[in-house]
């Protein structure tokens, strides 16, 4: 009895020691792991402190102000020729509608202005001196002439553009200083985009107005010139053909004198 005592308990033993699990302890494993938590805490920290700021970065201007008062009401609005009075003629009713819609074509502005007598019949019996000048005045008449109808046209279209340009601006303004929280960065970046177009179109439209003043400038120019220009060629031929003149003056005076009998 004693043995099969014995040998019970140590089989019980055996088998109690079999099914334990066994403690291992390795000191690198558990500095390692322990330094992998601090820097994904690390790592945990910091992202929450960039996506605060972004939220922060994302709030637009209207959750700490007004955004109304950027907006300036009251535009001036473009102008426009009243070309339906019944007081105006049909020739300045028809250029009034031209400086209003433009006229691509000119037929308003050469309605409402003196034609020059075709006059080519007559340079042919000129002296090429008088052809000369008659050519270069009526060049400037055609100068002046094409500069006034590109003018006239642009005018118009810029001024009828310019009310269509208002409302979009208008309608820019309006979506800028919306409140709204719901506009993304690519709403932002399309207005953005769209000040830009408009602000493009407006540089162009002033190069434009630009370039017809310089053109009219230019013609003013050319008109004074040939008008000094001729100024001083008859001082010149006054000058050179004095003696002539005079002795031919002095001359058919005399002999106005000799023969004149009063009647």
């Amino acid at each position: 009895m004693r043995r099969l005592l014995l040998a019970s308990v140590i089989i019980a033993l055996g088998v109690s020691t079999a099914q334990a699990q066994l403690v291992v302890s390795d000191p690198a494993v558990t500095i390692r792991n322990a330094l992998t938590a601090v820097l994904q805490e690390s790592l945990r920290a910091t992202q929450q402190s960039q996506r605060l700021q972004l939220e922060r970065m994302a709030q637009r201007l209207s959750a700490l102000t007004s955004l109304a008062k950027y907006r300036l009401p009251g535009a001036p609005e473009w102008r426009i020729h009243d070309f339906e009075s019944p007081d105006l003629l049909a020739l300045s009713r028809a250029y009034h509608a031209a400086l209003n819609y433009g006229d691509t074509t000119g037929a308003a502005y050469t309605a409402a202005t003196n034609p020059v007598v075709a006059a080519f019949d007559l340079v042919a019996r000129l002296s090429p001196t008088a052809q000369r000048t008659l050519l270069a005045r009526l060049a400037t008449l055609d100068a002046a002439d094409a500069t006034a109808i590109a003018g006239t046209n642009d005018a118009g279209r810029h001024r009828f553009n310019g009310r269509r340009e208002l409302d979009a601006i208008e309608a820019l303004e309006a979506d800028v200083v919306d409140p709204s929280d719901d506009q993304s960065t690519a709403a932002i970046l399309d207005k953005m985009s769209g000040a830009g177009l408009i602000g493009t179109r407006q540089r162009e439209a002033r190069t434009q107005l630009l370039t017809a003043l310089l053109e009219q400038l230019l013609v003013d120019s050319k008109r004074m010139r040939d008008s000094e220009a001729s100024t001083l060629n008859m001082q010149i031929v006054q000058w050179r053909a004095a003696k002539v003149v005079n002795e031919a003056f002095v001359a058919g005076t005399g002999d106005a004198l000799r023969t004149w009998k009063q009647r």
